[in-house]
């Protein structure tokens, strides 16, 4: 079982969604936990009886919302040793959840923002709270590509313990994105049609990087198939 971290203020949800989707055609187990103060799986996936805590399946994406631990979602679904899944997906927003759910020993961490001062601000101070070094690869969500803005993201987190990723993954803010995101959200299904290239090929390169032995043409086969709504 391996451990992905996503770390950030701004909105992942969905991104998590599509990564997962991509995964679990490929035959792989996940699961989203979502940690961040407020849970926006909890409003966006449905569940059939949502209390406090717990764990509902969404096209074949197992995801838990409300717990504070992996020990705590053990006991949920009734297991003692490791949890039964290839891959874990947390989606933290606070210092806290970082350590809690260990993501200083995660296989591999995100750190996800757009370029408002909001979600960079309050993303750094995230990562100014980190108690160890971590190696993060940045995703940043733009409606331009611009070094001047990924230039601006180094110097306002020089000093802090971390370790950026050469590598960088841009997905667009483009309208056309939103509204196939929002219309997902509406009808409560997980459809690629109608999203932008860039965006798809980000998602595909992701997990590309989460997967390491997976070709890229076969992730491309495996978007296309749910583009088609195989």
């Amino acid at each position: 079982m391996k451990t992905i971290g996503f770390i950030g203020i701004y909105d992942k949800t969905d991104m998590l969604l599509n990564i997962a989707k991509i995964l679990t055609i490929i035959g792989k187990k996940v699961l989203i936990i979502d940690t961040t103060t407020n849970q926006k799986a909890r409003y966006i996936v449905p569940a059939i009886n949502p209390t406090v805590s717990y764990v509902t399946s969404f096209e074949d994406i197992d995801i838990a919302v409300g717990f504070n631990n992996l020990e705590e979602i053990k006991k949920y679904i009734g297991v003692n040793e490791e949890l039964p899944y290839d891959f874990l997906l947390i989606d933290a927003d606070k210092q806290k959840e970082i350590k809690e759910y260990n993501l200083y020993s995660a296989y591999k961490n995100y750190f996800v923002t757009s370029f408002d001062i909001y979600s960079l601000k309050r993303g750094i101070e995230i990562l100014n709270e980190l108690e160890t070094t971590l190696n993060l690869t940045k995703i940043l969500f733009a409606r331009e590509i611009l070094k001047e803005e990924n230039d601006y993201l180094d110097y306002i987190s020089l000093g802090y313990k971390i370790i950026w990723d050469e590598e960088r993954i841009y997905f667009p803010i483009e309208n056309g994105d939103l509204s196939v995101i929002a219309e997902n959200q509406r009808v409560q299904k997980i459809k690629f049609k109608r999203l932008s290239v860039q965006y798809k090929d980000s998602l595909g390169f992701i997990v590309q990087q989460i997967l390491e032995n997976e070709s890229e043409s076969n992730i491309r086969k495996v978007i296309k198939m749910i583009e088609r709504g195989v």
